[in-house]
């Protein structure tokens, strides 16, 4: 950043995002926040895209060595906006766009040098589960839900699982929750590895600010480049990531991501048998 530059200026066109720095420019650590809370920091069509792109901008940020990631109000995001999964569901330019998007989010977040902490306050879902476990660390409440729902709503699990909950949670794991879309609590998940630390709700961003300060006044070519490195491992599973990606968004074109949109917004069970109505 060049000096004199202010937080505003430079992540001005984000607004779905709201960013601090609250121990000033000099303390090195940017808070991010997805503020929509009203509706719970859904995912649309906007916070999608600027989750696609923020990570950029954080990674030619020179002021920036640590990055704290959290929710507005009481969700961190509960997921993908229907209004915005609709207009996807059979739409393939719409399907491309979100797909390159999608990929963009894991990918800008794994060549982020800068380290990233998530402060995991509420349910987390969709884009924002993808966000919040692609984190170098993740702090959550002990008692917080997540779930990746992609089965739920009929697609493939194409948002970041399969780059990451094999590494964090091992494959049988992975494939449980993957497979069964069942949600799971903070306490949970970092029993099984999924996040870093659980900590009561109240604990959560004070514990993310505290990991972050510690990253952000240690050597920062040592530490950036330590992430670099472990950031390998998912480099390698850039490839499965990748087919998840494009299978989940030929689902999208298909008959059960359109039951499984009418069955969330009628809040009822999905009926994906063969012989179901289309």
């Amino acid at each position: 950043m060049a000096p004199g530059t202010d937080v505003n200026d430079l992540y001005a066109a984000y607004d779905r995002l709201s960013f601090a720095r609250p121990d000033g420019v000099d303390g090195g650590v940017l808070l991010i926040t997805l503020d929509d809370p009203e509706r719970m920091n859904a995912t649309d069509a906007a916070m999608h895209l600027q989750l696609s792109r923020v990570f950029r901008t954080i990674e030619d940020d020179d002021s920036v060595r640590a990055v704290v990631v959290t929710g507005a109000g009481r969700a961190f995001s509960a997921g993908g906006d229907l209004a915005w999964i609709a207009e996807q569901v059979g739409d393939h330019a719409q399907t491309m766009r979100v797909m390159k998007e999608a990929g963009d989010i894991v990918r800008t977040m794994i060549d982020c040098d800068t380290p990233i902490v998530s402060a995991i306050n509420g349910v987390a879902v969709g884009a924002g589960l993808a966000v919040a476990l692609m984190a170098d660390v993740s702090v959550i409440g002990e008692d917080v839900r997540i779930t990746d729902g992609h089965i739920r709503l009929g697609v493939a699990g194409g948002d970041h699982a399969v780059a990451i909950w094999p590494l964090l949670c091992g494959m049988a794991k992975a494939k449980y929750y993957l497979l069964t879309a069942d949600s799971l609590d903070g306490a949970e998940a970092e029993r099984i590895g999924l996040v870093s630390k659980a900590v009561p709700s109240d604990e959560v961003l004070p514990t993310a600010m505290e990991v972050a300060r510690k990253l952000a006044a240690g050597p920062v070519d040592a530490t950036r480049l330590t992430k670099r490195a472990l950031n390998h491992w998912l480099r390698q599973a850039l490839p499965n990531f990748e087919a998840s990606l494009a299978y989940e968004m030929l689902n999208f074109l298909g008959p059960d991501a359109a039951e499984g949109l009418a069955a969330l917004r009628e809040k009822r069970a999905p009926d994906f048998s063969p012989d179901a109505p289309s």
